[in-house]
């Protein structure tokens, strides 16, 4: 079982954070990935602007339910 945990941290005056208490074994391999709360944000209103753009395309406003619920079922049937 893969466990994700998410820690917040401030950087020191070092340039470095340190993470204690964690749920894993001593030597155990993990993957650390560090993201900066600017850059989640600004991803978060891109996408979130590419979103509303794509809801308002013309051709999308033609789509109708029956036709998106057979597109789902031609993908899931492979064909």
């Amino acid at each position: 079982m893969q466990l994700i945990l998410k820690k917040e941290a401030v950087i020191n005056d070092n340039h470095s954070f340190l993470l204690s208490d964690l749920p894993f074994k001593a030597g155990e391999k993990v993957t650390v990935f560090i993201v900066t709360e600017t850059d989640l944000a600004t991803k978060l209103k891109k996408w979130r602007s590419l979103f509303e753009e794509t809801q308002t395309l013309p051709q999308l406003q033609e789509i109708t339910d029956s036709e998106i619920d057979a597109e789902i079922t031609a993908y899931r049937a492979g064909l």
